[in-house]
């Protein structure tokens, strides 16, 4: 994307959420043939915020998991606006280990605020439903390729990108917390989002040089135009390929002990406090100190 270098932090987080850009189900149709959808968690209900199923990347088999919004006001009411339900992280973990059983490489596509926070995901284990994704992601035996796509926000999004390679889009985020809820903690004021944005350092480019990621994918500028938008997705299915081709060829224990190894390496941390006004690290101090 040309323009990249002339928008603060909190303008390419708002892209992200505008109509016109891809959502799961737009990359599952440009990139796999014949998608069969799969649904239930075989426990207690269907989630429509996340679809799922299994298809053809270029004739290999593969299994697809992507977390969907919705591209109009009643599907968006119907998928919960890409907020899951335990139910949701649970089909995901079931097909993931049908893809393992199968030797199939698995695709996923993140793109949420955040997992459903309400009552009844609380009262059906939320938290262990992520928890139990994480555990199990790390030591599943067949290749792993997580894209977020849009917003990747805080363990809801963490619960389907456990994986061998991590792509973000130019302008997407991956990040603990969303810039409004950030803003609303730390300043009590949610306008300043764009301030708490970039303390976050949640972009592509930062999480790249943390070496939280392994690429970048590049944009076009304007994804409602329909010549960008299909080279964009050529050239994703391109790479898509080629990685999916050299993940197979490690055996189980190498491509494990990679996995490893990419998540060890991750938490390496540069002090840079002096950016953060003193009166928030007062506030930070008192909080953790209760």
């Amino acid at each position: 994307m040309k323009n990249l270098k002339n928008e603060s932090v909190y303008e390419r987080i708002c892209r992200t959420r505008k109509n016109g850009r891809p959502t799961t189900i737009d990359y599952v149709n440009a990139l796999i043939d014949g998608f069969i959808e799969f649904h239930g968690d075989r426990y207690y209900a269907d989630d429509h915020a996340i679809i799922g199923g299994i298809g053809y990347l270029s004739g290999t088999p593969v299994t697809v998991i992507g977390i969907e919004k919705g591209r109009n006001l009643q599907e968006r009411l119907d998928r919960k606006f890409g907020s899951p339900l335990p139910e949701g992280y649970r089909k995901a973990l079931r097909l993931l280990k049908q893809a393992e059983k199968f030797n199939r490489p698995a695709i996923l596509f993140v793109d949420t605020q955040g997992a459903n926070c309400g009552k009844e995901a609380e009262e059906r284990g939320i938290g262990e439903a992520i928890a139990r994704n994480l555990y199990e992601m790390s030591a599943l035996k067949t290749p792993l390729i997580s894209i977020v796509i849009g917003e990747g926000g805080s363990g809801g999004a963490l619960a389907l990108a456990v994986a061998d390679r991590v792509w973000m889009l130019e302008n997407a985020y991956y990040s603990v917390i969303t810039p409004e809820s950030c803003a609303s903690i730390l300043f009590k004021d949610p306008s300043r989002a764009n301030e708490a944005a970039e303390h976050l350092r949640l972009t592509a480019h930062d999480l790249y040089s943390f070496g939280v990621i392994e690429k970048i994918i590049e944009e076009p500028d304007d994804f409602t135009k329909e010549d960008e938008r299909a080279l964009f997705m050529q050239k994703l299915k391109h790479d898509l390929e080629k990685e999916v081709h050299k993940l197979k060829k490690l055996s189980a224990e190498d491509l494990l002990a990679a996995r490893y190894e990419k998540y060890r390496k991750i938490g390496r941390y540069e002090q840079y406090s002096s950016q953060i006004p003193k009166e928030n690290e007062r506030r930070l101090f008192k909080f953790f100190k209760k």
